[in-house]
């Protein structure tokens, strides 16, 4: 039995005597589908021929669910359900606005690709490792941390994703997997315990983890409490979603597995940290915000300035993109600082974007690893001699990362340095300028110039250089065997599909544009989420 409200529905006690449509079920069908998917892999685990074909199946049914429901979120507003006939905020809620919808059915669609693509890189060989079992709970775990209304559920769904996430890590069991999965896992089990932490004290403050509860009893709090434990929770996501300076696990980890697993870290994990980031200090606890601007503002600039540089410095290729992937996280956290409308929706939009990209360019560095038999680019050369195709892929993405136009990563930037120039003037604030904003402009501007160079960098010495690094390079090619024919179907098409994606919603960014500045409102002015809780008379 469960209880559902909706923006329509202007008393509580309706959800008690009736039953919830079963439209309204579209939003914990896609979790249930993962954990029912990943049971059922898990059960039948020595049929491994079938597991590849039943999990993409799955995947395209909890895609459909995920369509459907962002569908309803942008026609009719957020979408809540509460479970067990438990009024709200004593039940466990389940609330989708447009950003949690949209980024839930982001990450199923990158998953799919990554399912397909795996199976250049898997073989008969791999025995009943519970590879895709994990992968459809390591979504589950995303997924129900997009669409949860809970801060406890938050809390239980990312540990899903740590307990899912170090299966996969560790799924091998080379030696390097082993030392990236310590480091991985050590943080990441020290982050979950800081927001166990915050949790208890939030409880104890305001005696609710109900989200939209929560945005009505924060005012009427102690502030400075409130501001010790969003201090504690920018501490607990700032590690999760690798923030300078807690982002050395990043680098250290992400190249250890196989590139299909990389990418699929790379893509969802640190932007679940981020969004948790920005939903709590942006929503539930704003005038915590407030207080730790200067703060949230530093650690922008520095994560924004600081990872690029590493990936100029790096020669290991994946490690090169672990630097940035941390850059697009301090180009959120931006819009974090500066919670304007267009500092939201930019910050918002963004995270689609990192999706797509940041799983793209590991899968191409995949591919690039399997012609070169190498993963450190002093080692290789020539690649674009030898294939074109993966060459302009990888320097499409370069473009793409750095957020050069049309593609699709120059219009959040876009709409985040007009809000740091609105911050820089005074424009959106009423206020008198501040140097915030212009220290923002000036970072994302530098983040943008430093990882064109570094992506370039990459891109000459791999692909353009006809030889490893060295006086004799150019005499002495580095050999280079052509892709596959499994790997040019099943390795090559999802990288070929996600660039396509990218280039196509930077062309015609306008619905993107749209749906980020609707999401936006929708979190600076969290009315209509609370009245889809059925909490209406609670907001502050």
């Amino acid at each position: 039995m469960a209880t559902s409200a909706h923006p329509a529905t202007d008393l509580p006690q309706a959800m008690i005597s009736t039953m919830t449509p079963a439209g309204a079920w579209v939003i914990v069908l896609p979790l249930v589908l993962a954990l029912m998917g990943a049971a059922l892999l898990l059960m039948t685990r020595r049929s491994k021929n079938y597991h590849a074909g039943i999990a993409i199946l799955i995947v395209g049914a909890i895609i459909a669910c995920d369509g459907v429901l962002l569908a309803e979120v942008l026609q009719n507003g957020p979408v809540s359900m509460t479970m067990g006939k438990w009024l709200p905020p004593f039940g466990i809620s389940f609330t989708a606005d447009i950003f949690g919808a949209g980024f839930a059915l982001t990450a199923a669609l990158v998953t799919l690709l990554l399912l397909v693509y795996s199976q250049s890189e898997r073989t008969a060989a791999d025995g009943e490792d519970g590879y895709y079992a994990l992968i459809l709970l390591l979504l589950a775990g995303v997924t129900g941390s997009f669409l949860t209304g809970d801060l406890f559920n938050l809390y239980v769904w990312f540990e899903v994703m740590l307990i899912s996430s170090f299966g996969l890590i560790v799924n091998g069991g080379r030696a390097v997997q082993l030392d990236g999965a310590l480091k991985y896992g050590f943080l990441n089990f020290l982050a979950t315990t800081f927001f166990l932490l915050s949790l208890g004290l939030i409880y104890g403050l305001l005696g609710t983890l109900n989200m939209a509860d929560i945005i009505g009893a924060a005012p009427h709090a102690n502030a400075a409490a409130l501001g010790g434990v969003a201090t504690l929770m920018l501490l607990a996501f700032g590690i999760k979603a690798a923030a300078f300076p807690l982002n050395a696990w990043l680098p250290a980890s992400y190249h250890t597995p196989p590139a299909a697993v990389s990418a699929l870290f790379a893509g969802l994990l640190t932007k679940v940290g981020i969004y948790a980031l920005l939903r709590v200090l942006v929503v539930l606890l704003p005038a915590s915000r407030d207080m730790l601007e200067p703060v949230l503002t530093i650690i922008a600039v520095l994560t924004l300035i600081i990872s690029p540089l590493g990936a100029i410095a790096e020669t290991n290729l994946r490690r090169a993109m672990g630097f940035i992937v941390m850059g697009g996280i301090g180009v959120v956290l931006a819009g974090i600082a500066i919670p304007s409308q267009n500092g939201v929706a930019g910050s918002g939009m963004y995270i689609v974007h990192a999706m797509l990209v940041m799983t793209a360019l590991y899968l191409v560095a995949g591919l690039v690893e399997k012609v070169t038999g190498q993963t450190d680019s002093r080692k290789m050369g020539g690649v674009y001699a030898a294939n074109s195709v993966v060459s302009t892929l990888f320097l499409l993405l370069v473009l793409a990362a750095a957020g050069v136009p049309p593609f699709l990563g120059f219009w959040p930037k876009l709409l985040l340095l007009q809000a740091g120039l609105d911050a820089a003037t005074g424009t959106a604030t009423g206020m008198p300028p501040d140097f915030y904003g212009i220290g923002i402009i000036v970072a994302l501007l530098l983040n943008a110039f430093f990882t064109l160079i570094a992506g370039t960098r990459l891109w000459a010495h791999i692909f353009w250089r006809a030889g490893a690094e060295g006086e004799t390079s150019e005499h002495s090619p580095v050999p280079v065997e052509p892709l596959s024919n499994r790997n040019n179907r099943l390795g090559l098409w999802p990288c070929v599909v996600l660039v396509a994606a990218i280039m196509i919603a930077g062309l015609a960014p306008n619905y993107l544009l749209d749906a980020a500045q609707r999401g936006a409102g929708d979190l600076i002015d969290p009315a209509r989420y609370i009245a889809a809780v059925g909490l209406a008379g609670n907001s502050p």
